[in-house]
């Protein structure tokens, strides 16, 4: 006969969710899902701006959740599904309500490019969300293997932006934001790096000050146009680390001795 099971040693686990870390995530979602209605009611400076939103809180659950000590699988998958939509979905469903969609008045054809373009970029969110979650405990935390959705995003976004504040409108770009979204869209899914400035450094060059100090004025100057050229050099900054790593990788093999010189040097 077995020993009655000592319930007041083994308190019953208490089933649940941490509130604050998926509260913030839940906000995120909520942010980008506003940016479609925004987009669908023609407010395109309210739908940048929440989509903007939706990456400030979707860069504090984790670093919450970290200082709480309330990290969970939930959290993860959490934070993924929120990410498609904010940085997926909305992103391409805006430049589609704002720009994609005049190209069907050009033909049946180009109509088709115009919505397949915005779902090829949210196709591949969900591509780029899918392969850095199964491979967020092998790479190294300094740098993103492709453009980090919220970068996207925020690089979609800040076009949409800086064109309606300089007086352009979706129509009138409609001929370039096929490209842009083609591209930003590959950037996800590439195996460029770039730096995720998730572990700064405790010193760094005096011109990184200047560097910062330039940012900080040209946003308050003008925040669509300089979240835009920000956007863009970041994105472009992939891929000349890319390439310099290349080099230096080359350089590295060729200039160090093989296995074979090195026999040749021990006999």
């Amino acid at each position: 006969m077995s020993a009655p099971e000592n319930t007041e040693s083994s308190p019953a686990r208490r089933r649940g969710i941490y509130l604050l870390p998926n509260l913030l995530t839940t906000c995120a979602m909520f942010a980008g899902y506003y940016a479609i209605v925004a987009s669908i009611n023609q407010q395109w400076e309210l739908a940048c701006i929440a989509v903007f939103v939706a990456a400030f809180f979707d860069g504090i659950d984790g670093r919450v959740a970290r200082m709480t000590n309330t990290q969970s699988a939930f959290g993860v998958q959490y934070d993924s599904l929120s990410d498609l939509i904010s940085f997926g979905l909305a992103p391409s469903l805006v430049m589609y309500n704002w720009s994609l969609v005049h190209l069907k008045v050009e033909g049946v054809l180009l109509g088709k490019l115009g919505w397949l373009a915005a779902f090829l970029y949210a196709a591949c969110a969900a591509l780029r969300l899918a392969r850095f979650n199964v491979q967020v405990d092998v790479q190294d935390k300094r740098y993103f293997q492709g453009l980090a959705s919220p970068a996207a995003a925020g690089t979609m976004m800040s076009f949409v932006w800086a064109v309606e504040a300089l007086g352009g409108d979706g129509k009138g770009a409609m001929w370039i934001t096929p490209f842009i979204t083609v591209v930003v869209a590959l950037a996800m899914v590439s195996n460029l790096r770039y730096y995720s400035f998730k572990a700064w450094p405790e010193k760094v060059p005096f011109t990184w000050m200047i560097v910062i100090l330039l940012g900080i004025v040209g946003v308050a100057m003008s925040p669509p146009v300089a979240l835009a050229a920000i956007a863009w050099l970041y994105v472009i900054s992939g891929v000349v680390m890319t390439i310099v790593g290349r080099r230096t990788l080359k350089a590295a093999s060729v200039n160090s001795p093989d296995e074979d010189d090195i026999e040749d040097s021990d006999r």
